[in-house]
Parts: structure tokens; C-alpha cells; sequence
């Protein structure tokens, strides 16, 4: 069995067992488990304000979770914004560096993970947006992407199809489809991926000493300490977002714009998981178009001293979220350890807080164990709730 086919096999499990549920009663609506989370968060994370603006009910968190799922929203009807966040796979997508858009298209950045995106004050990996509720218009109308004319197309269409009837009008006092609907339904749904209460979290702020084994508590001492890990991916007394909601060039953005000026004369592909090849890259480029430059922060900023920067990642549920990096040519935890153990890729305006550290194998080690510690045990719960009715429907 190929990765790829076992997700698909889980996916129809969940759905099976989630509408198992429903029919006999055994489980509460799966919103009154989201509204939960809003209300009370998890151990290690702080509990969400609610939004005066955009109070959290279950009409919404239901509309939000159809909408994040409708491939009918897309130009040709084929993608939604779950086929790049995929529930089984973090929420991001696991089996590809950056996905694939519409008619196959290549998408420049990895996919980030919606787990926890509550918690966070700046949206994609350049920081371009701010707000849940208008982060949704880019990858709607993005050419290479859902590809929608207009959201005005979009709105229109959502007025034609039958199974939104009186959607919109129960979640939001009667109004029918609008811009801002679909954002604060979207929003909602996505602020309700809340994943905390992890080893660490039951070590760290509920005093439990064998939630984490040794290696992990060494990994710990020196993700706090030597590592200096911790600068950027805080923890603080009360709660732990490991971020700290800057930009950073840590040197990846800076060598990936001199292997594209730079070129080898084949590349290594993968065609399935674990599976590469080396091709001639003039075959490739024969079929394809120029890999295009990213220039990070500054393409928001345009100031010189944002060039190659990118947003520090929520470090939560790593073990779920591979590919690394913004542009996801990382593929394990060890590859990305290693990167920072090295120092990057050293040059003109690198972060000073990335230099060599000289970690021993175990250091590694410990490090890799403390970092698998930071994994919820309640993301199978998002994806039940993800998976609780069919796609378009």
C-alpha cells in the first residue's frame, strides 16, 4: 500500500465512522466540541479572545467547515482550500514540497499548517496578510491557485447552488452571502484547529515528570539553552506558541536564489514517497516554466534589509507537518537540525542568531525527541470534525 492510497483508505474511515456517530447519538455535533476549544483552549496555549465582531456559534463553524471544503469555488471545480491543508496531513500537505495548483500548476511556497493559526498575527510565509477574515481572497482568486474570476463570481455562484440555502442567512442574522461572510465563517473554522496539550505541555505546565523521557528533557535544556532555539520559538511561564511573530533570514531563502541563478545540470525528483530520480534539466525545463525567484519578506516590505526573510513557523505537531521550510525542500526533522547545527548557509545580512553550535549525535538526538514531544494528541479530533460530512455537500 503507497502512502497515498492509505490516506485516502483513513480519509473514508473517518468519514464512515464520523456519520456512525451522528446517526446513533453516541457523540455531541462536532461545533459544540470546536466551540468548546474556542472558549476554553488546550494546556499550553492561551485562550482566544472571542472577536466582538465575529462571535463564535455553531452555524458558522459549520459554514466555514463547508466552505474550506467546496472544490466547487475553484475556476474548473477541482480544488478547494483543504487540497493544499489536508486534515490527514497536518493540515498542510506531506507529499509534496509546494503543492499543486490549478491544471497542475506548482505553487512557489510550501503549504503552512492551519494547527493553531489562531494564534497567529501574520498570515503566509512573507507575512502579506494579517486577518483570518480576508486571508481566504489571495488563494481564491490567485490565478494559480482556486483561480476564481472574482469573488464576486464566487458569491454568485453561492447564491445558485441549492445546499447553501439559508446557510449564510442562519449563521449571520439573515444576510445572504457576502465577502465578509465567508470570511469570518472561514476564520472561525480555522481558529477551532486548536492542537496544544502535548507531552511537552503536560510536563512543562501541569507538572506531569514522566510525560517527556529523558532524551526529550535534554532536548529541552538545550532547545532552551545552547541551542538557542528558544530566542525565536518562545516559551514563556503561561503558554507556548513557539514563535515569536518576526521575520528572520536564517540563510535557506538567500541559497535557494543561488541555486536557481546557479543551476546543476540535472536535479533530483521524486516521484513517490522515498523514490528520486536524477533528471537532465533541460527536459525539464523544456515541459516547465523558470523556477521563479522568492525574495521573501521584501516582496511585502520592499526594504532591502527584509530580503530573504521569512516568518518564524509555529513549531507544534512538527511530526505531522513535513516538508520543512517556507519552500519545503527539507523533508525530516534531522535534515532541518542539521541545518541550524551548520549555521545555515552563512552570507551578507544572515540573522546573528544562526551560527554553527557543534551538536554531538546524541545532542541531535535529544534535540529530534524533544521536538517530537510538541505533538497534540487531539489533531485525530480535527480531522474527525473535518471529516464529519463529504466534500460538496
Amino acid at each position: 500500500m503507497t502512502r497515498y492510497s492509505g490516506i485516502i483508505i483513513l480519509s473514508c474511515l473517518l468519514i464512515s465512522l464520523s456519520s456512525i456517530s451522528v446517526r446513533t447519538g453516541e457523540t455531541r455535533p462536532w461545533t459544540h466540541q470546536a466551540l468548546d476549544r474556542l472558549k476554553h483552549g488546550q494546556t499550553g496555549l492561551p485562550r482566544l479572545t472571542p472577536d466582538p465582531d465575529n462571535p463564535p456559534t455553531a452555524a458558522k463553524l459549520a459554514l466555514g467547515r463547508k466552505l474550506f471544503f467546496d472544490r466547487r469555488l475553484s475556476l474548473n471545480g477541482t480544488l478547494s482550500c483543504a487540497m493544499c491543508h489536508i486534515p490527514e496531513q497536518g493540515f498542510t500537505s506531506n507529499e509534496v514540497m509546494t503543492p499543486v495548483g490549478l491544471l497542475g500548476r506548482s505553487l512557489r511556497r510550501n503549504a503552512p499548517s492551519l494547527l493553531n493559526v489562531a494564534y497567529a498575527r501574520h498570515l503566509f510565509h512573507d507575512g502579506r496578510e494579517t486577518r483570518l477574515e480576508t486571508q481566504f481572497i489571495l488563494p481564491l482568486t490567485n490565478p494559480k491557485e482556486m483561480a476564481a474570476p472574482s469573488v464576486g463570481h464566487v458569491l454568485d455562484l453561492l447564491t445558485r447552488l441549492t445546499d447553501y440555502d439559508g446557510l449564510f442567512e442562519q449563521a449571520f442574522n439573515g444576510n445572504p452571502p457576502t465577502v465578509q461572510g465567508m470570511g469570518q465563517a472561514l476564520a472561525l473554522y480555522q481558529q477551532s484547529l486548536i492542537a496544544g496539550d502535548s507531552p511537552f505541555d503536560r510536563y512543562y505546565y501541569s507538572s506531569e515528570t514522566n510525560a517527556l523521557s529523558a532524551s526529550a528533557q535534554r532536548g529541552l535544556t538545550l532547545f532552551s539553552g545552547r541551542g538557542n532555539c528558544a530566542t525565536c520559538h518562545q516559551i514563556t511561564e503561561t503558554f507556548a506558541l513557539f514563535q515569536d511573530h518576526r521575520f528572520h533570514d536564517t540563510g535557506h531563502g538567500w541559497h535557494r536564489e543561488y541555486l536557481r541563478q546557479h543551476p546543476s545540470e540535472s536535479l533530483t525528483i521524486q516521484t513517490a514517497p522515498g523514490v528520486f530520480i536524477e533528471v537532465d534539466r533541460r527536459l525539464i525545463e523544456a515541459v516547465s516554466d523558470p523556477v521563479p525567484a522568492d525574495l521573501g519578506r521584501y516582496e511585502v516590505t520592499r526594504k532591502i534589509e527584509n530580503l530573504w526573510q521569512v516568518k518564524t513557523p509555529n513549531l507544534r505537531n512538527l511530526t505531522l507537518t513535513a516538508p520543512y521550510m517556507h519552500d519545503g525542500r527539507l523533508s525530516t526533522l534531522s535534515e532541518v537540525i542539521d541545518f541550524y547545527d551548520r549555521g545555515g548557509f552563512p552570507h551578507k545580512g544572515q540573522s546573528p542568531l544562526i551560527r554553527p553550535l557543534g551538536l554531538s549525535a546524541r545532542q541531535k538526538s535529544d534535540l529530534l525527541s524533544f521536538l517530537q514531544s510538541l505533538t497534540s494528541p487531539h489533531v485525530a479530533e480535527l480531522i474527525r470534525e473535518a471529516r464529519s460530512s463529504a466534500p460538496d455537500s
